[in-house]
């Protein structure tokens, strides 16, 4: 089989070199600059999406949203020019899983599959293969994928047909947000009133709070290291689990709050800085300082 990747970004990047440790890979991302890092490190480079599909038996995917992937498919150059019958698209863009099947549904009328299986861990995650990868699509498309996603991780989840997988990161995103925000309106509350930003950790990190929020999120804030995940990407994510759950008739009450936060921190700081930084809105809200 010849793999395939498009989108070189922080995340796509990270999961792409995984499958470079085994596999030899062609690659195109518009970022020319990541294209030709990955080819000095052995990757083949493509001009355009259909010459990486007309190369290649399986190809992934990793954008910024559902409409990327759509363009990257089916626009001018894009891999549906180059793709034949029993190919395999892969997609672990975050994404919305309804747009996702309604691909896949123009795909499979051209004999083309496509699955999601997305990612939950971050590019550390990635780079030290303990990152989660919830896939969606038919079993034997699963099986297809299963022996090159084992390269990237052995945290493989099949969650159910094809947007299953989605699905299931937008729910692990909109747990992971809402904690965030939770757990940091808190903190804030705990500092006004007298406790240590390390007391608090110490203790949060080991009672019935605990979190990534507590174990990663805090510290790293304390530390004043960088996040790696952006504001307008978080916010996309919620909005997208707050969309479906309207659309399948869910309230999503708490989580419609969640979303609110990440607006105001897009508006306030824009959509590139780490939705970390959604603290110093809070900060703002309750008139303290939390990074001093």
């Amino acid at each position: 089989m010849n793999l395939g990747y498009i989108g070189l970004g922080m995340m796509g990047g990270a999961l792409a070199r995984r499958l470079m440790r085994e596999h030899k890979l062609r690659v195109f991302d518009l970022n020319r600059a990541a294209v030709e890092s990955f080819a000095a490190d052995g990757a083949q480079p493509v001009q355009d999406p259909a010459s990486l599909a007309r190369e290649c038996d399986i190809i992934l995917t990793c954008l910024p949203s559902s409409a990327e992937v759509r363009q990257a498919i089916f626009g001018p150059g894009g891999l549906v020019e180059g793709l034949e019958p029993g190919k395999l698209i892969v997609d672990q863009t975050t994404g919305d899983p309804n747009e996702t099947r309604a691909m896949a549904a123009e795909l499979a009328e051209k004999g083309i599959s496509l699955i999601d299986a997305p990612v939950s861990g971050g590019p550390q995650g990635a780079d030290a293969g303990t990152i989660a990868i919830m896939a969606g699509g038919s079993k034997e498309q699963f099986d297809k994928v299963l022996p090159y996603l084992e390269t990237i991780s052995p945290n493989i989840f099949h969650c159910g047909d094809v947007g299953a997988g989605h699905t299931m990161k937008l729910v692990n995103n909109v747990t992971s947000a809402s904690i965030r925000i939770a757990t940091f309106e808190a903190v804030i509350m705990g500092m006004k009133n007298g406790l240590s930003l390390d007391t608090m950790i110490e203790v949060l990190s080991k009672g019935s709070a605990q979190s990534n929020a507590t174990k990663i999120f805090l510290p790293n804030i304390r530390d004043k290291k960088p996040g790696t995940f952006a504001m307008g990407l978080m916010h996309k994510d919620v909005r997208l689990a707050c969309q479906l759950g309207n659309d399948s008739g869910v309230p999503m009450m708490a989580s419609n709050l969640t979303r609110e936060f990440f607006q105001a921190g897009m508006q306030t700081l824009g959509p590139k800085v780490s939705c970390d930084d959604i603290i110093k809105v809070l900060e703002r809200n309750a008139g303290v300082s939390f990074t001093d």
